[in-house]
């Protein structure tokens, strides 16, 4: 997969979910994993980051919106459930982006909107857990960007199968 990709989150809360976006992280390749303005301490993620995403890839901590800085080139990329945020399975993700997700019981700043160059939703009834959200961004992007063959019409064995005397 061409690019790279980076995961971070604004005001978190809850070390369990932290723990469990930084585990995914690592498991899907990111660069680094970033935080604004946690309301946790990332050193005791033990629990739910059992990878110790930590050992392996850069971790980043900023005080406000305005204190962000990414590479160059980077795309800041909200994932907020907005009306007027772009549908997931709709967008193009870009080459160099950073994926910021927002606190579980509210939504990304506006000092952090302001900043991302696209805003896209998870096309669900309601917000899903951030870790969940993570998860399925990810998934997206490495579906999207990969160098996957085209999905097969029906199962393996629909396909193998040999047709019985009442359907022919």
């Amino acid at each position: 997969m061409r690019g790279y990709f980076a995961i971070g989150v604004e005001d978190i809360s809850k070390p369990h979910n932290a723990g469990n976006l930084m585990r995914s992280a690592h498991a899907f390749g990111a660069s680094f994993f970033f935080a604004v303005k946690p309301d946790i301490d990332f050193n005791g993620l033990r629990q739910s980051d059992t990878s110790e995403a930590a050992f392996h890839m850069p971790f980043y901590e900023y005080d406000s919106p305005a204190a962000l800085t990414l590479p160059r080139g980077c795309s800041l990329i909200g994932i907020e459930f907005l009306p007027d945020a772009e549908n997931l399975p709709s967008f193009r993700h870009p080459t160099q982006a950073a994926y910021i997700f927002g606190p579980e019981k509210g939504n990304l700043s506006q000092g952090i909107l302001d900043r991302c160059d696209d805003v896209v939703k998870i096309p669900t009834k309601f917000c899903v857990n951030v870790g969940v959200a993570g998860a399925l961004v990810m998934y997206d992007r490495m579906i999207a960007m990969g160098n996957f063959a085209e999905r097969r019409v029906g199962t393996r064995a629909a396909m193998t199968r040999k047709p019985h005397p009442r359907d022919r």
